[in-house]
């Protein structure tokens, strides 16, 4: 875990305790291969020496594999699901995008007839699935980047609800996951804020109730690149290292992220007072990115 990990999570805890919520803990572990019990019992070790407790949970998505298939099927009797047979070379050639834009996809796929589908199978290929979108044009207002859109057809393309490896996508799983166990709140960096319409639309196609998002700026190493575990001077040993305590630690945080006014020792529960949701988009002046010193 690093600094980053921690600034989403506290956020998140405060956003649910100021309006009277409960916080569910889930292990995104849907990529068995990065992700192993190790991993996930450290993190729940790591948030309890922090303070941010959980009320419920953990729910662990690999348990989860029946509920995303039923949506997938669901989705599938709509007619709107077909395979895709594209490469990640095919995807860039079709689609070529800048650096730090979002991918669209072209539709290849879309049309393909049985025919052609067999022919694919027959050599070897193994499909990922899709979902079509519509011309249609998502709105939501986030609590802290304020009013929201996105055109589905032109600025996302139809997009991936299960992988070529068999594995339910990111998109798909979440939509389920929320839904289930009764999200009313996300909060999340602001990274994932253009992934969220096509969670809206899936949300609106299974009939589920849509959650209200806060994307928060992210914690930067330098300008336009997000922390991560390469950056070992901001990951939890490191900070317990040098500040001393676990209070330290997230006083620090809190005093980068502007929720305290000095950088001083903090439990959650102190940072809680007078902490309010609509009160988010004038304390950040910068909604895009923090710069962690």
């Amino acid at each position: 875990m690093h600094a980053g990990n921690i600034y989403a999570s506290l956020m998140a805890w405060l956003v649910a305790k100021s309006q009277g919520g409960t916080m569910l803990l889930r292990i995104e572990d849907l990529d068995r291969e990065r992700s192993k019990p190790a991993f996930a019992d450290q993190i729940m070790r790591d948030y309890e020496m922090l303070g941010l407790a959980w009320d419920e949970g953990p729910v662990y998505q690999h348990d989860r594999e029946e509920a995303y298939r039923q949506a997938f099927e669901a989705l599938r009797g709509k007619g709107l699901v077909y395979p895709c047979f594209c490469s990640r070379a095919d995807l860039y050639a079709a689609s070529a995008p800048h650096r730090g834009e979002k991918l669209v996809y072209a539709g290849t796929c879309r049309g393909l007839s049985d025919a052609q589908v067999r022919l694919c199978e027959a050599e070897g290929r193994r499909p990922a699935y899709r979902v079509a979108v519509p011309s249609e044009t998502i709105r939501f207002d986030d609590a802290v980047q304020g009013p929201y859109e996105q055109r589905l057809d032109r600025d996302c393309g139809d997009f991936l609800i299960k992988r070529s490896d068999g594995a339910f996508a990111y998109q798909l799983a979440v939509v389920v996951d929320d839904a289930s166990g009764g999200v009313t709140s996300v909060v999340r960096g602001m990274d994932l804020l253009c992934s969220t319409p096509q969670q809206v639309y899936l949300q609106r196609l299974l009939g589920f109730a849509q959650p209200r998002y806060a994307h928060i700026p992210l914690l930067v190493a330098q300008r336009d690149r997000r922390l991560s575990k390469r950056d070992r001077d901001a990951s939890l040993d490191e900070l317990l290292a040098k500040y001393g305590s676990p209070q330290a630690v997230l006083g620090h945080i809190a005093y980068v992220a502007g929720l305290q006014p000095a950088d001083e020792p903090a439990l959650p529960e102190q940072l809680l007072k007078g902490f309010s949701v609509e009160d988010l988009p004038a304390r950040f002046p910068d909604k895009v990115q923090i710069p962690f010193r």
